[in-house]
Formats: C-alpha cells, sequence, structure tokens
C-alpha cells in the first residue's frame, strides 16, 4: 500500500493520476488478483482504491484519511451518471444511545468531508474493465447537512425509544436505516419497547441514491 498522503492536495494529485484507468490496471500496479465479479467481494473495489491513495484506517469507525479529516467513498454509476446503489456510511449504534448528538456523531464525522471516486458499474461491463472517474472532494452545504441531522435525529429517536423494529427503509429522506450483516443470523443487542434488551440485525446508515445524484450533478455538470 502507499504511504499516507500529507496533505489534501497530494490525496487529490493520486485520485487524479488513477482517474480514467481501469481495475485491471490498478489491480496490476497492486498486485491483486481482479475477482470474476463483486458478488463474493463487495469489498474489493474500496480495498483496491485505498491501496492506490494510502487509505490507512480500513473499517475503522474514523475518516478513511484521519489526519486530513477525509472520508473516502467510491461510488458505482450507471452509463448517464447516476448511482447504482445506494452508500454505506457506517454502522448504527443500538444501545449506549442516550446523550448522542448529531454534532458528536459518527455519521456526522463520516460526512464532514467525502473524497467521492464515481467507479464505472454496469453489470454487463466485466469488472476488469471498467475504469475510474475523476474525484469529487465534498464538504456538505448547510441545507445537505440540515437534511442529514433532521433524518439522524428521526432514526435515533426511534431508536432511543426503543422501536428499531419498526423502522424501514422509507425512513429518512437522504439517509436511511439498513439491515448490515454478513447473513441473517448475524444478531446485535438493543432495546425494546419496555426497555428490556433484544436482538435484532446490525444496522447500517446509508445514504439515498437522489442524494448522491444530487451530490454528482451539482458538481459534474
Amino acid at each position: 500500500m502507499k504511504p499516507e498522503p500529507k496533505t489534501q492536495e497530494e490525496l487529490l494529485e493520486r485520485a487524479n493520476a488513477i482517474a480514467g484507468l481501469s481495475f485491471q490496471e490498478l489491480a496490476n500496479e497492486a498486485k491483486m488478483d481482479v475477482p470474476p465479479d463483486l458478488k463474493r467481494d463487495k469489498g474489493w473495489v474500496g480495498q483496491l482504491l485505498e491501496w492506490h491513495l494510502g487509505a490507512l484506517a480500513g473499517s475503522k469507525p474514523q475518516q478513511d484519511f484521519v489526519n486530513l479529516g477525509i472520508e473516502l467513498k467510491s461510488i458505482p454509476i450507471s452509463y448517464s451518471g447516476k448511482p447504482l446503489e445506494t452508500t454505506f456510511v457506517c454502522v448504527a449504534p443500538l444501545i449506549g444511545v442516550q446523550g448522542l448528538t448529531w454534532e458528536t456523531s459518527h455519521v456526522r464525522n463520516k460526512l464532514s468531508k467525502v473524497l467521492w471516486i464515481p467507479v464505472e458499474g454496469e453489470r454487463e461491463i466485466p469488472l476488469a474493465d471498467r475504469r475510474v472517474g475523476s474525484p469529487l472532494l465534498w464538504t456538505p452545504s448547510s441545507e445537505e447537512e440540515d437534511v442529514l441531522r433532521r433524518d439522524w435525529e428521526e432514526l435515533m429517536e426511534i431508536i432511543v425509544l426503543g422501536n428499531i423494529q419498526q423502522i424501514t427503509a422509507r425512513y429518512g429522506e437522504a439517509l436511511h436505516l439498513r439491515p448490515k450483516a454478513a447473513n441473517s443470523r448475524v444478531l446485535t443487542e438493543a432495546y425494546g419497547v419496555n426497555g428490556k434488551p433484544i436482538k435484532t440485525k446490525p444496522r447500517g446508515f446509508y445514504l439515498r441514491t437522489q442524494f448522491t445524484h444530487q451530490i454528482l450533478t451539482a458538481h459534474y455538470l
């Protein structure tokens, strides 16, 4: 893996240097094998980009470039430039949530500054042939942060009240909550309506495609 970039400018230089290259070209340099598809290797694209850009945080609950305060997010896009899937932000806390605020939340920390790397995502393009797009360094506008904060506060209030089982993907304008686990057998602890511990699927915060599409449209068009 390349060393962690020391400045934002160095990070952007690296991101611009890989724009236009295929996954195969990037994998060759990193001495990584390209899987036939992403069904069993969902995190492979992220790992490939992390190698080239020098992101050291991995899956830790902190920004990928912690010294720069920047999170790395790849985003698969269609031929027309629309995001093809929601974007995972972080795992949602289900216990010990009393007193948590938006200002100190993992979600806000992760989204305070994001380096978006669009990648070709159409399934008929072989994985090895898919190319990396031009990077975008994004900080939420006050309007965007207001939307994210409202969604986070609404979802966290439901969790605090013990109604985690009632939350569906329909909640949230920009940010929503979905099960996040390797399989349906994985369970974690939460609180039920009566305040007693229950077992439920781990949840993750995700950005809706409409929200990420607005970000891309505003900056690329």
